[in-house]
């Protein structure tokens, strides 16, 4: 199996290159491996402290700020490594403030391991939700240095579960001490012998706290929102887009919409506007007077959405009809009920927020226009699920002291 697992790391470093002819983003993540060990030994001094953080892309990322920039401020001593195994995460957080050093996670080969851990040399890492590279993992292991997991969540469906998958059960004894999110993973981890493991929750909570208390106000979300709180559709992807916009279509003029791609790109925002029946304007061109006269603000570019969230009543999040949803965390923060499509199983927070009514998933368009129409007409409904949405996230902050602590205290 682990022969199986070496030959299905390399299809894969195959495929990436064959796709990175036509593909840009897999072309950045050919391109920033090149001579990245060339690169580690001029940039890395031997014997600095080094603490690495592992992430896949920018989610996980901004689940494990917290806790970098906490260990930041406990112990300045120390130099932080940050490395990505996704060019959307890279290309964004490369400049990251607190860390010392940021690059990609070398393909995950056993003499890429090796070679990575000999330069590095790092006094403690840290892995971040799904983190389960073989070869890393059993080479830190075998080096004895102690390595984490925070924020991790485990089902009974995952590959470590079954049968065939024992295996790899290896990678999960790699780690020092793993930081759960709930009560389901602590006890699948005990039932297969794992004692090392403690329910800390999501630091996630902890980071969306900290962007509602820095999010700047927009003034152009001020002008085109009036009076008025908007309905947001974050983070969507054209499977989500055409059951939002013809509600938007549908619906009587005065209501004010933004729509907020996961991809900006001329297709995606070709496709929104193709489809819309509405006025609209694009955030990054619209004047003061298209913005207060417009229906729909389209968002095309980036790192505005959390301020964005600010000026809603409501938010659809995107991906819940591709490959699972993106944070409902961020506009939950402000207290916007939330709506999502039905691949949410993976999240804690969707499950947590659902049983409480804070969210609802829908699947097709009727339930959509069902359950906007229900929040939009019932104002004593829609504070009810805002006060649950906002209460939600500021009674489950905390996970990041927590870890911090046991590593440190």
């Amino acid at each position: 199996m682990k022969w199986l697992y070496n030959l299905g790391i390399l299809g894969y470093y195959l495929l990436v290159r064959i796709v990175s002819l036509r593909n840009d983003k897999a072309r950045k993540w050919i391109e920033g491996r090149k001579d990245i060990f060339k690169h580690l030994s001029e940039t890395i001094i031997p014997g600095e402290p080094i603490l690495w953080f592992h992430v896949s892309s920018l989610g996980e990322f901004e689940q494990g700020r917290p806790v970098i920039e906490a260990i930041r401020n406990l112990k300045p001593e120390y130099k932080i490594l940050l490395t990505f195994f996704s060019p959307s995460g890279y290309e964004l957080r490369k400049d990251y403030q607190y860390a010392d050093y940021v690059f990609y996670l070398p393909l995950d080969t056993k003499k890429n391991a090796v070679r990575f851990i000999d330069i590095v040399r790092p006094e403690k890492v840290f892995f971040i939700k799904y983190e389960f590279w073989y070869n890393f993992l059993t080479q830190l292991k075998e080096e004895g240095i102690p390595t984490y997991i925070f924020s991790a969540l485990f089902r009974p469906s995952q590959i470590f579960f079954k049968p065939w998958g024992k295996w790899y059960l290896k990678v999960i004894a790699s780690y020092e001490h793993i930081f759960v999110q709930n009560r389901e993973s602590f006890n699948i981890l005990h039932q297969y012998g794992f004692m090392n493991v403690s329910i800390s929750g999501d630091t996630r909570l902890d980071r969306v706290g900290q962007i509602a208390d820095a999010a700047p106000r927009l003034g152009k979300l001020e002008l085109f929102c009036g009076d008025q709180k908007a309905i947001i559709a974050g983070s969507t992807w054209k499977e989500d887009e055409d059951l939002f916009i013809p509600y938007v279509n549908k619906c009587p003029s005065g209501l004010k919409f933004v729509i907020a791609p996961h991809e900006v790109t001329n297709q995606s925002l070709e496709r929104i506007c193709t489809a819309l029946e509405k006025p609209y304007v694009f955030y990054s061109t619209a004047t003061d007077e298209e913005l207060s006269e417009a229906e729909v603000l389209i968002v095309d570019g980036y790192g505005y959405l959390d301020s964005i969230y600010r000026y809603g009543m409501l938010a659809y999040v995107g991906g819940g009809f591709t490959s699972g949803i993106h944070s409902i965390l961020e506009p939950a923060v402000f207290g916007l009920p939330v709506i999502f499509g039905p691949d949410f199983h993976k999240f804690q927070e969707a499950h947590d927020m659902l049983k409480i009514g804070a969210a609802c998933c829908i699947s097709d368009f009727t339930e959509l226009e069902t359950q906007i129409d229900s929040l939009r007409s019932s104002p004593e409904k829609l504070l009810s699920a805002s006060n649950l949405a906002r209460s939600y996230v500021n009674s489950n902050r905390g996970a990041s002291k927590q870890i911090v602590k046991y590593l440190f205290h």
